[in-house]
């Protein structure tokens, strides 16, 4: 009967091998203007092959109001998400957006006080505060799940990326392109995708 297991167990093991895999990482490198390593950058990969599970908004997302600024400084969540902007200074804040992926204008609020936005469309959207000119930040509004921020040393790793044709594009305040953003064509193999971005400042 040992034997019968082994000869089965093998036997899957080469079958599992003789199919090709359908989904890999994607590993990006974000080099700044100085050629230096950029963290804080997204990183997104669209793919014509969607996951199985449609995505949910999830949640809960907080882009709170805190030692006047916003924390955190830029945020990704996906469309539909609801986001809330607590506010946890002594001073009041006028926080808003003219952004075409989204607009709005949360009214003079105070400490501990909450407001909520509804994030419906892709895109961009910087923040603002009416009071404080110096606070800003962003949230990267997203369709695809394949989207993170690079580390420390400017490295974004993806994981589970489908197997094929893909974009690859880039966000961060310094690139000197339409919201920010660069994209380039990938293709992802079974084996993986590796590449670097050098962002050209302003």
């Amino acid at each position: 009967m040992l034997i019968h297991v082994m000869r089965f167990t093998r036997a899957a093991a080469a079958l599992a091998c003789s199919f090709p895999a359908f989904a890999a990482t994607v590993s990006v490198d974000v080099i700044g203007a100085d050629g230096k390593p950029l963290a804080g950058a997204v990183v997104l990969v669209d793919t014509p092959r969607k996951p199985a599970g449609a995505m949910k908004p999830g949640g809960p997302y907080e882009m709170a109001q805190q030692n006047i600024a916003f924390v955190p400084h830029v945020l990704i969540v996906p469309v539909g998400a609801t986001v809330s902007f607590p506010n946890r200074d002594k001073v009041r804040h006028h926080v808003y957006s003219f952004s075409k992926a989204r607009k709005f204008d949360l009214k003079l609020y105070g400490k501990d006080e909450t407001r909520s936005v509804v994030f419906d469309k892709p895109g961009v959207v910087a923040l603002g505060c009416n009071i404080h000119d110096a606070m800003n930040g962003s949230i990267i509004v997203v369709e695809t799940p394949y989207a993170v921020q690079s580390d420390a040393k400017g490295h974004a790793t993806i994981a589970d990326v489908p197997v094929g044709g893909a974009t690859i594009r880039v966000w961060h305040p310094s690139i000197r392109a339409p919201d920010n953003m660069l994209a380039q064509s990938a293709t992802v193999t079974a084996t993986g995708y590796t590449t670097t971005y050098t962002i050209r400042g302003r």
